[in-house]
């Protein structure tokens, strides 16, 4: 089983700034998107940014202008930067690795609690 390796998280007061990181396996990572999802209590699991291999980036509107994806294809490693944190941040952030090409692969982390206080 596929496992990526995830840290980051915590619990900081509205306004502050957190940042995760995802390590997948070398040959996961490779040609792959890499990203988070997050899904908070009673709500669906949602997009919150993704990078392609050639770093193309795609956010969505909640955290746009307030949080950064990059990845370091060196260390298959993609790290999402959160400022500005909102109470409605708050979510079990999971990371998500994807490949469209064959041999296709979807890989999911074991998710990281962020909580913001208000």
């Amino acid at each position: 089983q596929v496992q990526l390796v995830e840290s980051g998280g915590g619990s900081v007061q509205a306004g502050g700034s957190l940042r995760l990181s995802c390590t997948a396996p070398r040959h996961i990572a490779w040609s792959a998107a890499m990203g988070w999802y997050r899904q908070a209590p009673g709500k669906e699991r949602e997009l919150v940014a993704t990078i392609t291999s050639g770093g193309t980036t795609r956010y969505s509107g909640a955290v746009e202008g307030r949080f950064t994806i990059s990845r370091d294809n060196a260390k298959n490693t993609a790290y999402l930067q959160m400022e500005n944190l909102k109470p409605e941040d708050t979510a079990v952030y999971y990371c998500n690795v994807r490949r469209t090409v064959t041999p296709t692969h979807n890989v999911w982390g074991q998710g990281t609690q962020v909580t913001v206080s208000s």
